[in-house]
């Protein structure tokens, strides 16, 4: 008894396994697979075959699991984000993915664990976006490309990265002294009542402030 369920559900996974096939070769991924084939396909044509694969595809066997739950978020996510995974065959060297970018900072919080001693890395998983690498054979060098960034620029990221660093900010506070940091709250809160024109808790203007300085 157990054998047969087990067999019907092996054989519903083989068939989802078939049709995540049908839509990798209707993708040319991996392009390695495909060669220039790739390079000769436009938007248009994945997006019509992709659409035909949707509408005409349509789960089978005694089974059915698998095969629901690939085809119904297949069609959902191709819905919601369809357009914005086509570009790549429209633009010359736009890679399919973003596996070379992941591993570039992968290997960039190896490297700040190295020389931070840091055990955790989760800063960078914030903030990776907003790095900038610098290629420099000297110091001088180094200072110039960094004076090349306008000041008014260099401000408005610095604010934006303190503003989300914040929320984080807070619940550290919050775990590791949640009295002080309620009473804080409590006090905000009634100045805020006293006068509704502030609008920003004097905590994140100073913490504004020391990351704009």
């Amino acid at each position: 008894m157990g054998t047969g369920k087990n067999r019907t559900a092996a054989e519903d996974l083989k068939k989802a396994h078939q049709i995540l096939l049908q839509v990798s070769d209707c993708l040319r991924y991996p392009p390695s697979a495909q060669g220039m084939q790739s390079d000769q396909v436009s938007s248009t044509v994945v997006a019509q075959e992709m659409t035909k694969l949707i509408q005409e595809t349509k789960a089978s066997g005694k089974v059915q699991r698998s095969q629901i739950r690939l085809l119904n978020g297949l069609k959902s996510r191709w819905e919601l984000f369809g357009p914005e995974l086509l570009f790549c065959y429209d633009i010359p060297g736009l890679p399919q993915d973003n596996l070379q970018l992941e591993s570039l900072f992968g290997r960039l919080r190896r490297h700040r664990r190295c020389i931070s001693g840091c055990k955790s890395t989760r800063e960078l998983l914030i903030f990776g976006q907003a790095q900038v690498l610098f290629s420099s054979e000297s110091v001088q060098q180094l200072l110039e490309q960094i004076q090349l960034v306008p000041w008014k620029t260099y401000l408005f990221r610095r604010n934006r990265l303190a503003e989300a660093k914040l929320s984080r900010q807070f619940f550290g506070r919050l775990h590791h002294d949640p009295q002080t940091t309620i009473s804080t709250l409590i006090h905000y809160h009634s100045v805020r009542r006293q006068n509704p024109d502030l609008y920003e808790a004097p905590v994140l203007q100073k913490e504004k402030a020391l990351h704009s300085n």
